[in-house]
């Protein structure tokens, strides 16, 4: 499938078929695909935590609002983010190159995120959102349908998956078999309204 397809084709789907498997090899070329997201320095910050655990999945919905995208999925990812990845050996991010990019980049990535709760929050949260649209896109172009969500209890959700403290969760990705058509599209707020040119 072409990008621009992937893109105007994929929707949130909300009813999945619960029968349906994903083969490991689509799992693993999928999330082949979403490692190549961008992450600020390359650090990489994403977590995918692939829910597998029928009983937990059953738990995880009790805190979702008793969405069934979340048990019925073939694929239920809790998307997130370790906020200390920039500290945590960050020359491995970069050891394939030159040694003059090292020299570079390697003190950045400690002076940009030292001491900044909000910028390590905010990168987190970017990085997740644009590795939630690649695996979308991907799972589009595999012949799948997805979900992305943020509908659920967080702290809820993390004591159930027992997050670490220096994570944070950024929403859930369901990808499996649809098994009705999404939602009629919503209206399109007009470019006009939402493209600015230089300044507000």
């Amino acid at each position: 499938m072409e990008t621009c397809a992937a893109i105007t084709q994929r929707r949130a789907v909300k009813a999945f078929d619960p029968t349906h498997r994903m083969s490991e090899e689509d799992i693993e070329r999928l999330f082949g695909l979403a490692v190549l997201s961008p992450t600020a320095f390359n650090i990489q910050n994403w977590r995918f935590v692939v829910v597998r655990d029928p009983e937990l999945r059953r738990r995880i919905r009790e805190v979702a609002w008793d969405q069934a995208q979340v048990t019925d999925a073939s694929l239920f990812i809790v998307l997130c983010a370790d906020l200390m990845a920039w500290a945590k050996e960050p020359e491995r991010y970069w050891r394939e190159v030159p040694q003059g990019v090292r020299d570079f980049v390697v003190p950045a990535i400690d002076s940009y995120y030292r001491g900044k709760t909000q910028v390590q929050r905010d990168e987190a949260m970017r990085s997740c959102g644009m590795a939630a649209q690649t695996l979308m896109l991907a799972a589009k172009d595999m012949g799948y349908d997805s979900c992305p969500m943020d509908g659920f209890d967080f702290e809820a959700v993390a004591r159930l998956i027992n997050l670490p403290a220096d994570h944070v969760i950024a929403m859930f990705v369901a990808i499996g078999k649809g098994l009705a058509p999404p939602w009629p599209r919503g209206d399109k707020l007009p470019l006009g309204e939402v493209m600015v040119t230089d300044r507000f």
